[in-house]
C-alpha cells in the first residue's frame, strides 16, 4: 500500500482490489478461521459498504465490536454464547 499525507490525513494511493485480495488471502481465511480488522482502516481502504459486500459475497459472517470488524470465514452456523 502506498500513502500520501494530505492536510493531516493519510490518503490511500493503491488499488482497493489489491487490499481486498491481501485481506482475504490470509491463512486464517483459507482455514475457515477468523480475521479482525480495525473499522477505521477498512473505511480508509475500501469503505464499510464495500467490505460488507465482500464478506457477504464469500458467504462469511461479519461481526462488529467496538472499533473492529470480526470476520468468521465460513458459512456455517455461528452461535453467540453470552
Amino acid at each position: 500500500m502506498n500513502y500520501v499525507a494530505e492536510m493531516g490525513h493519510l490518503i490511500r494511493t493503491s488499488d482497493p482490489e489489491s487490499w481486498i485480495a491481501e485481506v482475504f488471502s490470509a491463512k486464517a481465511v483459507a482455514a475457515g478461521g477468523v480475521i479482525r480488522r480495525h473499522s477505521g482502516w477498512v473505511e480508509r481502504e475500501i469503505g464499510r459498504a464495500r467490505f460488507v459486500d465482500e464478506v457477504r459475497a464469500r458467504g462469511f459472517h461479519l461481526l462488529e465490536t467496538g472499533d473492529h470488524f470480526i470476520v468468521v470465514c465460513h458459512g456455517g452456523p455461528v452461535r453467540m454464547l453470552f
